[in-house]
């Protein structure tokens, strides 16, 4: 049953990646607040506290408990000061949101060896990290959620050539479930999320680096003709399907993928 107080009243969830380029609904900032008017102690982690500006002052405007947290999630060191951080501010880590990533375009020719290291790091190795900290709070009290966030470009192409981006978000699909049978007996739960193509501030961000308003109108029209659904999804239906996993109404869930993408990567072409 849904608690009256709340879905996630009285847990405590680290969410990484909680800033966003600008203003709008980005994964991690929908993440964090959807979080926090459900009732969860949210500790908001991102590399540049600037970019949690705006999801700090959401939260508050909720009423929501929040604690915000600069983080580079590709170090260890900083990750495991990280956890330390959050379990002295609220003593434990119930759930798990491995929110970090971003795309590089390019195929095996065209992207460099270094980013192609980049893509693997910020997309894969963080959530490696992140879980090889906080798992054995989960792992001690034998109680956890952990949900990572993938893309539908784990799946499938999705329009764009960029091979270290689709290989890294394969992985943490994979990552999941090998994870996810592993602790299962353990009582931590690891499910990811697949957005697909999302009307997100960092499309924004790149709409505002087109030459003209046709050549950004061209950007989402092309978008738009990927998704059988009228219109493009945001950070919001990112957020209500982590909510879902993350919460005792998918207690029974684990070691699975919930597509977000209007219809995208069930289409045929």
């Amino acid at each position: 049953m849904v608690n009256p107080q709340g879905r996630l009243a009285g847990k405590v969830a680290i969410v990484t990646g909680a800033g966003c380029v600008g203003p709008g609904w980005g994964n991690g900032r929908a993440i964090a607040v959807r979080f926090a008017q459900e009732g969860a102690r949210v500790f908001a982690v991102d590399k540049e506290m600037s970019a949690m500006d705006e999801t700090l002052a959401l939260i508050k405007q909720v009423g929501g408990d929040v604690t915000p947290y600069s983080c580079d999630v590709t170090n260890s060191a900083a990750i495991q000061r990280l956890v330390a951080a959050c379990l002295k501010q609220y003593g434990t880590v119930d759930i798990l949101v491995n929110n970090v990533g971003g795309p590089s375009r390019g195929g095996p020719i065209e992207l460099s060896e270094e980013n192609w290291d980049k893509q693997i790091d910020i997309n894969l190795k963080t959530v490696f990290l992140m879980c090889k900290y906080v798992m054995p709070i989960m792992e001690e009290k034998a109680a956890g959620s952990i949900v990572n966030i993938s893309s539908t470009s784990g799946i499938r192409f999705t329009g764009a050539p960029q091979v270290g981006y689709a290989a890294a978000k394969a992985g943490v699909i994979q990552f999941g479930r090998v994870v996810a049978v592993e602790y299962a007996k353990k009582g931590i739960r690891v499910n990811t999320v697949l957005p697909g193509q999302l009307h997100t501030p960092l499309v924004e961000a790149t709409l505002a680096g087109t030459q003209s308003a046709g050549d950004a109108d061209l950007l989402l029209k092309r978008r738009q003709a990927r998704i059988p659904m009228p219109f493009m999804g945001d950070g919001r239906d990112t957020a209500n399907a982590v909510l879902f996993l993350a919460s005792d109404e998918a207690r029974f869930i684990t070691g699975t993928e919930l597509i977000v993408d209007g219809g995208m990567s069930a289409k045929c072409d």
